[in-house]
């Protein structure tokens, strides 16, 4: 998604900055791009609103329709009488309730509000969790008698997979409208000047709709990072209103506080949505324990490792999942297995040992992509090594088997490591262990990724895999360690099959 950058004057002082306009000339140039049938609609804010939450609304209805009768359907075909219709008519029974406890805590949490505010998977994901707790509570309350709890815990995974897809479908869909119509998302970074590049790049790349730079303001009045300066901090009301801003960014976690809060103030009289970057010291504050009796107060950080209920809790999350993946993905393992027998010398698996827990070496297992003697020529494949860091990755490896490659691009060579998440070596998710060459290499301060267990996949695998930069890779890492949550895991776990069916820098 491109940056695109407004023609604003670049002269100090109060002025009133007017929303880009195509000149007569401009729109002659070149050949018209066909926009959308709905385009003048789509440019109407309270247009764009009630399409937003009906569309919305429509399809958690048809997600919550649908994981009730499959869930009841997949009760129907345990018991041996399988009947999609029988399925859909005792669904009807709970849908209407169901459905409403569902919008109310979505909307509760935001879930329909504007794309840019509107939460991910992890608030789907609670809300639902929340809206099936209520539907158990009601039942019990008004004496209903179920022979088993399936039907809750069986449309919590069904409605979450529905919901979470169609919403997916959804934003992808009505941001390739809204930018074929010529909607954008209007926005102005407030800060320094020394984070307005990063924040940027980071905006442009992850936006869920086109996004165009306006510009920054900044105490000085000096551009920042190629992007123009609007003016001095005490002009932003007329800028914001001048250039019809939606959106202020604060870059800067250094940024005066003072100055902050009067920026915050002036954004939300004008309705403006003020998003702010985060600094290391407020992410590292959810972990903080406030130490009483000092003479100043004080907070300890705790080390980012899993201990008491938060390791009871995602072991056993890792424990359910990795049984319930090992028993879905059995038979595909079993043919991956007479593949790799079939076409190349050698044993299925492959044991690479690994730093674990603390560093502690143990055996990843994988099924073999490569030929045996890999090993032992990877040091002559050093000078063709195409990652930074301590990374060791080669597009056209010529150590790879015949279906090596094809087991690579989709994972699924990794499928062994759930056995690895059953004896406790690993988690399902968290941070990649690398192999023992990639570790020798490792700086110090890389190697805090080691204080808990490694994972299957991880924020790695889901924002770019190889594309990434190795201490960029590392930082995603960090920001794992310190934003643990259940729900983080299962976004992460959720968001893991479309980056390894799309093969995103995979190789």
């Amino acid at each position: 998604m491109s940056v695109q950058h407004s023609e604003a004057p670049t002269r100090t002082g109060p002025q009133r900055l007017p929303a880009p306009r195509e000149s007569g000339k401009a729109k002659r140039e070149g050949p018209r791009e066909r926009q959308p049938l709905l385009a003048p609609i789509l440019r109407w804010e309270w247009t764009r609103r009630t399409l937003r939450v009906l569309s919305l609304l429509f399809l958690d209805f048809v997600g919550v329709a649908a994981a009730l009768t499959t869930a009841l359907f997949m009760k129907l075909v345990v018991d041996g009488h399988p009947s999609l219709v029988a399925a859909a008519h005792q669904a009807n029974h709970w849908t209407s309730f169901a459905y409403l406890v569902t919008v109310l805590l979505f909307a509760r949490v935001d879930l329909y509000s504007e794309r840019s505010r509107r939460p991910g998977l992890p608030k789907i994901a609670v809300a639902l969790f929340q809206a099936t707790i209520v539907a158990l509570i009601f039942a019990l309350a008004d004496r209903q008698h179920f022979s088993s709890y399936y039907i809750f815990y069986g449309s919590l995974l069904f409605s979450t997979v529905y919901i979470c897809s169609l919403r997916h479908v959804h934003t992808k869909t009505t941001g390739y409208l809204l930018g074929r119509a010529g909607y954008r998302r209007r926005v102005v970074l407030v800060g320094n000047g020394s984070q307005i590049d990063a924040v940027a790049q980071a905006i442009s790349s992850r936006a869920r709709a086109s996004v165009q730079m306006v510009g920054c303001v900044s105490p000085t009045t000096r551009g920042a990072n190629g992007l123009p300066s609007l003016g001095a901090l005490h002009d932003l009301r007329d800028i914001l209103l001048g250039a019809k801003v939606q959106e202020v960014i604060l870059t800067d976690p250094d940024f005066p506080q003072e100055q902050a809060l009067d920026v915050v103030d002036t954004c939300h009289q004008l309705g403006v949505t003020v998003q702010v970057a985060a600094s290391t010291m407020e992410i590292l504050i959810d972990r903080a324990e406030f130490i009483p009796g000092a003479a100043v107060p004080l907070f300890r950080l705790r080390p980012p490792v899993f201990g008491g209920i938060d390791y009871v809790i995602k072991r056993s999350f890792d424990l359910l999942s990795a049984l319930a993946a090992l028993a879905l993905a059995s038979p595909l393992m079993l043919v991956i297995a007479v593949a790799v027998k079939l076409t190349s010398h050698g044993p299925v698996l492959y044991r690479s040992v690994r730093p674990g827990l603390r560093g502690k070496p143990f055996y990843c297992l994988k099924f073999r992509t490569m030929l045996n003697n890999a090993d032992q020529i990877q040091d002559d494949l050093e000078p063709l090594n195409e990652q930074s860091g301590a990374l060791f990755k080669i597009r056209q490896d010529p150590r790879l088997t015949p279906i090596g490659g094809r087991l690579r691009q989709f994972s699924l060579d990794e499928l062994p490591q759930l056995i690895n998440v059953v004896r406790g070596e690993m988690s399902m998710v968290g941070p990649r262990p690398l192999p023992m060459r990639d570790y020798e290499m490792l700086a110090d301060w890389h190697k805090k990724r080691y204080l808990v267990l490694p994972g299957i996949t991880g924020l790695w695998q889901i924002s770019g895999r190889s594309d990434l930069d190795f201490d960029d890779l590392v930082r995603l890492d960090f920001l794992y360690l310190e934003q643990w949550s259940l729900f983080l895991d299962l976004s992460i776990l959720l968001k893991t099959v479309p980056a390894v069916l799309t093969r995103r820098g995979a190789f």
